[in-house]
Formats: C-alpha cells, sequence, structure tokens
C-alpha cells in the first residue's frame, strides 16, 4: 500500500508466468493504431480505459435487469440465433445448413420472436441480445453488436417511452449527472424542419429558419425560381461568430460540401460584419430585406447567414448536415457548442410509416420495418394515400445519436397481411407463422430496443463503439487478432453442398489456399 501500513516478509518468490516484450506500453497516453489494437486486442483491455469501460457497461447492465426484471416484473427469455430470412430491413447473415440449397439466417433483430412471446402469454419480455446485420463496411458500425430488447402486452406509445426514461434514469452512472425527467418530445417533421435530420443534437441552437415569406416578392432568380415549385422554400442557419471564426477556405468547402453531396448552391451572407465576403446575390438580399432578415434570424455581431433555396426536404437536410459541419469548425477554434458533459434525450414521434422505394418511387417500402402500426388517426389513408400515414414508430436520440427506436405493432392478422401483401408487396410466405400466430388472439403490444454499444460510447465519452466491445470487430467487419473471416478447405464445405466461385482476382488467394492445404 502506499501509506506503507502493511509489510510482507518474503520467504520464497516462485514465477508464475514471465512476459515478453510487449508490442506497445499499456498506458492510454501512449499513441497507438486502432489496427495494432486490435490485433492485440488481449493486452488492450489491460489498459485503464477499456478497463473502466467494460467494468461500467457491466454495472449499467445490471442495473437494468433489477430495473426491469425486480421492480417491473419483466421475464428475462433467450431467442434463437439460427432464424431465416425476413423480409425487408438490413441485409442478414446466412448461416448454409446439411440440406440442399437451405439456409438459416442470424436474426438482425429477436422482432418476431417478442411478439410471439407475447402471444404465447409473457406479456413483460426483455433480453440482453445479440444482432446481426451485413452492412458491409460502414464507419462505427458493427456487424454484430447488442440491443437491449424490450416488449410488451396491453401497452401504449407513452408507456413504453415512460418506462424507458425510469430505465436509464435508474441504471446511470451517478458520477455522469442526474437525468431529468421527462425527456422532451417532437415530432419527425417538426425535427426534420428545425434541425434538418430525424436525429437532432440538441445541445446547441443554430435552428433553421424558414424565411420563405420575406422573398415572396423577390426580384433575384434563384430564389423567384425555388418558391415557384411545389414545396418550394427558402431557408437558413446563423452561424455565430461565423464571421469571426471561420476563414474564407472554410466558407468555400461548405459551398462546395452543399453542392457535392445535395447538388445544390448554398450562399453565405455577412450582415453584421466587419469583413465583407459577399456575393453579388447576397448585397441584393441585403439590399431587398436587410432589416426583416436581422429580425427573423436574430442576427448579431459577427454572426454568417447560410441560405438555401429547393424543395422543403431537401434544403432542410442540407441545413442539418451543414450545421453540424458550422459546429465542428467552430469547435476546432476553440468555441465549446456541444459541452461533452451534457446528456440530452429526446423523442422523435409520428415518423411516416412508409417511404418511396429509392430504385422505384412508384412503390412503398417500410420507413422501419412492416410490423409497425400505422397512427391511429391515419388508418383511414392507408386504402388511399398510404405515402401521407404516420406511423406509431418513436426514436429515443441521445446527443445527436440515435440510441433507441421501437413502435407499438399490427396486432390484426388483416390488417398485417393487406400491409404486406397489398402495399409492399413482400411474400407472405416467408411470414406465413406470424400471420398465423396473430389470428389467435394477439393482445395489442408494442415494444423498443436500446442500442447498448452506441449507449456505452455516448456515456463513456469514447471515440469509437470499438471501445465500449471487449472483442469488436475492424472497420471492414474483420477481426485482426485471429484474421476472421477465414478460408475454409473444400472438404468441410461438401455436407453443405456449396462450393466457393472464386473471382478471377482471387485466383492467386485460391492458389495460396490450395498450397496451404497440401502442406
Amino acid at each position: 500500500m502506499p501509506t506503507g501500513e502493511i509489510e510482507i516478509k518474503v520467504k520464497t518468490a516462485e514465477l508464475l508466468n514471465s512476459c515478453k516484450k510487449l508490442p506497445f506500453e499499456i498506458k492510454d497516453f501512449v499513441k497507438k493504431t486502432e489496427a495494432l489494437r486490435l490485433q492485440y486486442r488481449y493486452l488492450d483491455l489491460r489498459s485503464f480505459q477499456m478497463q473502466r469501460n467494460l467494468r461500467l457497461r457491466s454495472q449499467m447492465v445490471m442495473r437494468m435487469r433489477e430495473y426491469l426484471c425486480n421492480l417491473h416484473g419483466f421475464i428475462d427469455i433467450e431467442t434463437p440465433t439460427l432464424f431465416k430470412k425476413t423480409p425487408g430491413g438490413a441485409k442478414e447473415f446466412l448461416v448454409p445448413s446439411r440440406e440442399p440449397g437451405k439456409f438459416y439466417s442470424l436474426p438482425q433483430s429477436p422482432q418476431q420472436f417478442k411478439q410471439l412471446l407475447m402471444i404465447g402469454g409473457f406479456d413483460r419480455y426483455f433480453q440482453v441480445a445479440r444482432c446481426y446485420r451485413d452492412e458491409g463496411s460502414r464507419p462505427d458500425r458493427q456487424p454484430e453488436f447488442t440491443q437491449i430488447d424490450i416488449e410488451m402486452s396491453f401497452v401504449d406509445q407513452t408507456g413504453i417511452q415512460q418506462l424507458i426514461e425510469g430505465l436509464l434514469q435508474y441504471s446511470w452512472p451517478s458520477d455522469r449527472g442526474a437525468v431529468a425527467l421527462p425527456f422532451p418530445s417532437m415530432t419527425f417533421a417538426e425535427a426534420l424542419a428545425t434541425y434538418g435530420t430525424d436525429k437532432p443534437d440538441t445541445r446547441f441552437g443554430m435552428k433553421i429558419i424558414d424565411i420563405s415569406n420575406v422573398f415572396r416578392n423577390t426580384e433575384i432568380g434563384f430564389l423567384q425560381d425555388a418558391l415557384s415549385k411545389p414545396q418550394g422554400t427558402v431557408k437558413a442557419i446563423c452561424v455565430p461568430g461565423g464571421a469571426k471564426y471561420l476563414k474564407r477556405k472554410d466558407i468555400e468547402s461548405i459551398r462546395k460540401f452543399a453542392v457535392d453531396h445535395f447538388n445544390q448552391e448554398v450562399l453565405p451572407v455577412f450582415l453584421k460584419t466587419s469583413i465583407n465576403w459577399n456575393s453579388p446575390v447576397a448585397e441584393l438580399i441585403m439590399e431587398e430585406q436587410r432589416l426583416e432578415f436581422i429580425r427573423l434570424m436574430q442576427v448579431q455581431e459577427d454572426d454568417v447567414i447560410l441560405l438555401t433555396a429547393g424543395e422543403h426536404q431537401k434544403a432542410c437536410s442540407l441545413l442539418g448536415k451543414l450545421r453540424l459541419e458550422c459546429a465542428d469548425l467552430l469547435e476546432k477554434k476553440g468555441v465549446v457548442l456541444r459541452d461533452p458533459a451534457l446528456f440530452s434525450f429526446l423523442w422523435v414521434v409520428d415518423f411516416p410509416l412508409f417511404l418511396p422505394k429509392e430504385d422505384n418511387p412508384r412503390e412503398l417500402e417500410s420507413a422501419h420495418h412492416p410490423f409497425t402500426a400505422p397512427h391511429p388517426s391515419d388508418i383511414h389513408l392507408l386504402y388511399t394515400e398510404p405515402e401521407k400515414v404516420r406511423s406509431q414508430h418513436y426514436d429515443l436520440v441521445l446527443n445527436g445519436s440515435e440510441i433507441g427506436g421501437g413502435s407499438i405493432r399490427i396486432h390484426n392478422a388483416e390488417l398485417q397481411h393487406y400491409v404486406l401483401a397489398t402495399l409492399l408487396k413482400e411474400d407472405v410466405k416467408l411470414l406465413s407463422h406470424l400471420l398465423q400466430a396473430l389470428d389467435y388472439g394477439a393482445p395489442p403490444h408494442g415494444g423498443i430496443a436500446l442500442g447498448l454499444d452506441r449507449l456505452m460510447c455516448l456515456v463513456t465519452g469514447s471515440p469509437s463503439i470499438r471501445d465500449v466491445i471487449a472483442f469488436p470487430k475492424s472497420f471492414r467487419g474483420h477481426d485482426l487478432m485471429s484474421s476472421a473471416p477465414d478460408c475454409v478447405p473444400p472438404e468441410d464445405l461438401k455436407p453443405y453442398h456449396i462450393q466457393v466461385s472464386w473471382p478471377a482476382d482471387s485466383e492467386s488467394e485460391k492458389n495460396s489456399l490450395n498450397l496451404h492445404q497440401e502442406s
């Protein structure tokens, strides 16, 4: 002990094991590449950061179990990992079986099983569930991840939200500050119009303002064109202190981002600033509507306005991205916009039930999954204008990241069949077991899943979800420690009646595999 109160008199010492030279020092301040950390993960786990993160994760999960099982009567039930392909949603991993041409699927969530448990009379189900999605190389996503999965019978949206708020308050670490209840709520339409995204970071302002009315009678060509089209609007955000902190190259990179990613112009307007980088169009705007502009946007000294015109959703999405880009730029200059110690929860509700398919806009796909119930006020629209139907889906957002999502489910077999077969044009045979089960007196039910990895990443302030998972995969979905996924000899594939069709550029890899087998 550092105090020296205890002394040990050594008689013998036995060396249990020796340690060879480490590939890196186990100290948090020593910079290591992530690839090296993942390759020697068993050593990286010794670091203070990984020890703290995984122990805190364990404590929070234990508190969640206590809250759900001991205080609210939930039952922890495990559901299968080997299942069958599900229509819609993310891509699933396939697992071959010994029956020719037949495959299992790894479930992307226990969605169907938890609905079947409600029909089976387990009216409060919970599971720390392993889920799988074959989403390829996506930053900060894992092919296998963990959800706190919850389903309840005879519940409405408010009931689920109150349960989750209580759950997070009960399990929240005491050194992270108190969780204030209830969480604020916002509709999907409000979130898009105000923040340009369905997962807004509400720790800072820079809200999108609709200034279409200011320019209804404008002489400026591109604003006239935008406003004359259906859903045409003029929108703007105010970047506080932008003229003071942003350089000309920053402004140019913002404009380039808008063109490259949205094929849309964004116009910087400098109103109350000592510098004047206004374009001729911006000068025209200032001459026309300077005072009204300043009043609507609440412009202060050195603020910069970013203005765009176009279709409502596209204009909002663009400014939503630029809002975050500008926040990053300002924080690099030392401006504190997003307090890392602040946890800002938000419910987003009233999502659309369907979205037009990207490859065929005339057809519909589920905005979330095909089991989500329509909003009671919009059920009549299902049969006439399904694209206008709102859903009973709700997302929980924390500091601009979605940490949970759920919905009230369709519990009527006839309605579920209509949504699947008529609206989504899915093969109902794939879900015949669920449709049949709904016919046996299914209770009204709903649920939610919290993404445990994402939640822990935010609670611990880690830069990546890989820092809160003991043995994560790399950006490309590889395990750098064990070199998984790996090749399998042809004789191991025979019982599954499958063989590998090697691409031309993988011929060398195939040859090296054959050499390996021969040796």
